[in-house]
């Protein structure tokens, strides 16, 4: 690259994505895995959606949030997944400038928002548990409407603060990106100017987009387990435990593999481990939650059923 290039912005037009192999016999092995995974992904939250609108015990708070848990994993993968699956079907690895940020921007928007309907659940939860004489107007539909519109400003703030961090760097080669879609601390190893405002500005917003939730979460939680510790039966703590249990699982692998992508920068070596914890966030999370909230809950699984064959389950 000549050295003019490189005081003139931007001089990379397009990124080389390498993907989850680099060896061809593989290729088609990983186009049907990922197509499976993401039709199983796509079919199993729209179930769930579906069950939600068409079963009236389930036209609750915690439903209400689920659905639209739902729609963002659909989302999330759909981000990611597609795209990936036409390049293994053209062969062609390249991807331009302008969608490698869209990208960005879509995948935080739709994570933050994630992170924030999660805490959502957990305070709907804690009224529930702890607060159920005043939970019907603590909890109302305005104020329902009200958590998920603010995680989606909150959200696009985030995701729009780091798109337009980045889009002032400076790209002069190499454009070769070691993952399969992209993200900041992959598009900041190849940035030719300094990182150092972008990585403080992803780490004091993580702290605000991540941190903050989960000590929300943990303190809504740490409240809930004193009560259902209070109950006398045993069949009452199981489901009380029982419908906080799906939570703090989804819980556990969103913000477990989200630590392990963002708080580990500069590490080049770590790049073949990005693409699993990618794999993780992107594409496992994405496919588990409908089996981790349909397992264990009969209403969800007698909706399921009535969505998938067009009859009530017997009771």
């Amino acid at each position: 690259m000549d050295p003019e290039s490189r005081t003139n912005g931007t001089a990379v037009t397009e990124f080389i994505l390498l993907g989850l192999v680099e060896t061809p016999g593989l290729r088609p092995v990983v186009f049907v895995v990922f197509l499976l995974a993401y039709l199983l992904t796509v079919g199993g939250n729209l179930s769930i959606l579906a069950a939600i609108l068409v079963e009236n015990k389930l036209h609750t708070p915690m439903y209400f949030f689920l659905g639209n848990l739902s729609v963002l994993d659909v989302g999330c993968i759909t981000v990611t997944v597609p795209s990936m699956l036409a390049r293994l079907l053209s062969h062609k690895h390249t991807v331009p400038y302008g969608a490698c940020l869209t990208q960005l921007f879509f995948f935080h928007q739709l994570a933050g928002v994630d992170c924030f309907l999660l805490t959502a659940m957990a305070y709907d939860r804690f009224l529930a548990i702890c607060q159920p004489l005043t939970y019907s107007t603590r909890m109302s539909q305005t104020i329902q409407r009200i958590l998920v519109a603010v995680s989606w400003a909150l959200a696009f703030t985030n995701a729009l603060t780091h798109t337009v961090a980045i889009s002032t760097l400076n790209f002069c080669g190499p454009s070769v990106i070691n993952h399969f879609y992209c993200d900041l601390p992959q598009l900041f190893q190849l940035s030719c100017s300094s990182t150092q405002l972008n990585e403080l500005l992803l780490f004091g917003l993580g702290i605000l987009m991540a941190g903050a939730p989960v000590i929300l979460i943990v303190t809504s939680y740490i409240h809930v387990a004193a009560a259902v510790l209070r109950i006398r039966s045993a069949e009452g703590r199981k489901k009380a435990f029982s419908t906080c249990g799906s939570h703090l699982t989804v819980v556990g692998i969103f913000y477990g593999t989200g630590v392990f992508s963002y708080m580990r920068l500069g590490s080049v070596e770590a790049s073949d481990k990005d693409k699993g914890i990618g794999i993780l966030n992107t594409v496992i999370s994405p496919m588990l939650n409908p089996l981790i909230y349909s397992l264990r809950n009969p209403d969800v699984q007698g909706a399921l059923w009535q969505v998938l064959t067009g009859k009530r389950a017997l009771a």
